[in-house]
């Protein structure tokens, strides 16, 4: 197929930038039609200014008002979750399809590898978090072997990937990605934590995944975890495992301090990951900007995809 669907990005900071310049040099079926921001100042307006990419200083506001708008089939929205309300109700009234890459999932949770196909006709989906993107498919593998129990991540970033909307999200990101654990990952709890580390020169993302579930074939759930990590690397390259899967059988006389767990025995499947980021705008450390932007891309193409073959069949 030679055509491609138009697709608007609403935030011109570092992931709508960054998402931005993938689009221009990878879409397969996407092509660019506005960039959106508030700062007429912003590096990515700018930047998309000189790619040729229509923009707008003016926000949703400015968005609706081009003239092309009715081309724009997909808007991808980068901003935060507070504003994604707003900017949700007005372009899905014009049918135009969301994918919100802030925590305030209006839409069904979506892990490119997990249900992406499930949610086709979604009027807005959302990416759930930076930290959900790389550990939930991880939790999604065990639970294809076993009944998971309970679901813990913690997922490490550098200090300077952690821009204005990350840290304004924090409470959101832990919220959102504890329920995207139970609901995409299978899991009857889930636990999120986000660590900001400070260090020099600043380190990969990092992202550690403890899973307890029932017992069961360890080397079904290490071929399982290392068949969904290729899954990812599709669209995240740098995606990868630390070291090999670690497994620990576990009987636990005391209820667990974990709401709606009480006492539990079984198997504890301890996973450890890497994110190194593409660089495209960001650099290499920001991994958990790379996988939220590449896992957006990938769903819009996905999207895509379905409308042209609609349109041909």
């Amino acid at each position: 197929m030679s055509q491609k669907v138009k697709v608007a990005i609403i935030g011109s900071g570092n992931i709508g930038t960054d998402l931005m310049i993938k689009i221009l040099r990878h879409g397969q079926y996407l092509e660019m039609g506005a960039m959106v921001g508030i700062d007429p100042a912003s590096d990515g307006l700018a930047r998309a200014q000189r790619f040729g990419v229509p923009i707008t200083a003016e926000g949703i506001d400015g968005l609706l008002a081009m003239d092309h708008i009715d081309e724009i089939k997909i808007v991808f929205d980068a901003t935060s979750a507070g504003a994604h309300r707003r900017h949700s109700e007005l372009l899905t009234a014009r049918g135009i399809r969301v994918v919100d890459l802030t925590p305030a999932a209006i839409g069904p949770y979506v892990i490119p590898p997990i249900n992406m196909d499930e949610h086709l006709d979604a009027p807005n989906i959302n990416m759930v978090t930076c930290g959900g993107q790389a550990t939930i498919p991880m939790v999604a593998a065990v639970s294809r072997v076993a009944k998971v129990h309970y679901g813990e991540i913690v997922a490490s970033i550098s200090s300077k990937s952690a821009g204005p909307g990350t840290r304004a999200n924090i409470d959101e990101f832990t919220e959102t990605t504890s329920k995207a654990i139970e609901v995409c990952g299978g899991a009857e709890r889930g636990k999120a934590i986000i660590i900001l580390n400070p260090a020099e020169p600043p380190l990969l993302m990092r992202d550690s995944v403890f899973v307890l579930s029932e017992s069961a074939d360890q080397a079904a759930i290490e071929a399982s975890v290392e068949e969904m990590v290729r899954m990812v690397q599709q669209y995240v390259p740098g995606y990868r495992l630390k070291q090999r899967v670690q497994f620990e059988e576990i009987s636990i006389e005391a209820p667990l301090n974990v709401p709606g767990i009480g006492k539990a025995s079984g198997l504890k499947t301890s996973i450890f990951l890497e994110v190194e980021g593409a660089a495209h705008y960001l650099p290499a450390y920001a991994g958990n900007l790379d996988i939220m932007t590449s896992a957006a891309k990938a769903c819009a193409e996905r999207l895509a995809e379905t409308r042209l073959l609609a349109a041909t069949a």
